[in-house]
């Protein structure tokens, strides 16, 4: 059976970026302690406690602001609660600035072994357009930090597409990410959220719009030198070193169980059942006190759902999806069933197969949504 991985949503931040429509605030030293003994205690009461697991993801906000105390409580539930392989990774996101070399050595020895961390841009005046309370420079010394506490699997985050942003700019970052040498890269393309600042700064023309068509080039060129430079681009978004793929998010595109705790935070049973829960901290938290369940909204895939999914999820991952694993799990014939979207995709230079794999070209994979779009 296949091993389930773990999410725990911390949703404190130092400040707010203005690009973020996460569910975040800022860090509270007394919301946090009542928090994280909340999130003991849902992990307590899962249904899904005694599973085997293979990877926890601490993500947010900004986990790395927890103390050792605190992240040494929840992992403590969960080891007391679910079947933990000893060669799980167990990974926190991190920003910049927001940790000193003994609370990263701290959290290494509570087995924490893989670090995300949010590089965004080396660029000091982009951070600062976009309300991130680092500089390229605590990036630097965070990073040299996270190596001497013994972190050797490390993942960058970098945004392209920023308001301004040339592409000359964007392959400086590219370039000084690449001499750092980090596992794992993951990158995205500016996504412009209604309601957040940065929304509003562009309405009023404080910003400049992001360039989209510029951003694609951007997206090409960052995975073409760093596939020169020994990258395997594997997911739309990420690219690693050889054997450095993130195995928790993978979970997410090839159909594992993975369970979330904390507020926010999404759940799949593996099958067809999806949940989440309550996104306000504070409501999150009445809820866990009072005994009643924090899920808000629940799902059941139904047949078509669970083989949609499993294509343009599948699909996100660039070695593509089996038809004839696919045709096994589903009793379906894949190539039959969207016969002409397929098509149209193939001609269209978006989609490629290659034997009995399907698969996004580059092209494709810029055009992603609009090709998953069709399989929903």
């Amino acid at each position: 059976m296949t091993s389930a991985g773990l999410y725990i949503h911390i949703p404190f931040c130092r400040s707010r970026c203005s690009y973020c429509d996460f569910a975040t605030g800022l860090y509270q030293g007394e919301l946090a302690e009542t928090y994280v003994r909340a999130v003991v205690d849902e992990i307590a009461t899962s249904q899904y406690r005694g599973a085997s697991v293979d990877t926890v993801y601490f993500g947010g906000g900004t986990p790395s602001l927890l103390t050792p105390v605190q992240l040494e409580l929840i992992l403590a539930a969960v080891r007391r609660q679910f079947n933990i392989d000893s060669r799980s990774e167990i990974t926190m996101e991190m920003n910049p600035g927001t940790v000193t070399r003994d609370q990263l050595r701290a959290f290494r020895d509570l087995g924490v072994n893989r670090a995300s961390f949010g590089a965004q841009t080396f660029d000091d005046a982009e951070l600062a357009k976009l309300g991130r309370s680092h500089t390229a420079s605590d990036t630097l010394k965070t990073f040299h930090e996270l190596r001497a506490a013994g972190f050797d699997n490390v993942s960058f985050d970098l945004i392209a597409g920023l308001p301004g942003q040339t592409l000359d700019g964007w392959k400086r970052n590219v370039e000084r990410s690449l001499e750092l040498e980090p596992e794992h890269l993951s990158f995205y393309l500016l996504e412009v959220h209604s309601g957040t600042p940065l929304a509003e700064h562009i309405r009023r023309g404080l910003q400049p719009v992001p360039d989209e068509d510029l951003a694609a080039v951007m997206y090409e060129w960052m995975i073409e030198r760093a596939g020169e430079t020994g990258y395997e681009h594997y997911e739309i978004s990420n690219l690693c070193k050889p054997g450095f793929s993130s195995r928790h998010n993978t979970k997410y595109w090839t159909g594992a169980p993975y369970y979330g705790f904390g507020c926010s935070s999404h759940s799949f049973d593996g099958h067809a059942r999806r949940w989440s829960n309550q996104r306000d901290v504070q409501r999150y938290v009445d809820s866990i006190q009072g005994g009643v369940s924090p899920v808000v909204e629940e799902q059941e895939l139904t047949a078509a759902d669970q083989r949609a999914e499993a294509l343009f999820l599948g699909m996100r991952m660039m070695r593509g999806v089996d038809v004839r694993e696919y045709s096994e799990l589903f009793g379906v014939d894949l190539r039959a069933e969207h016969r002409d979207e397929l098509d149209r995709f193939c001609e269209a230079g978006l989609v490629e197969f290659d034997g009995d794999l399907i698969r996004l070209t580059r092209n494709g994979a810029l055009m992603s949504n609009e090709v998953f779009a069709a399989f929903v």
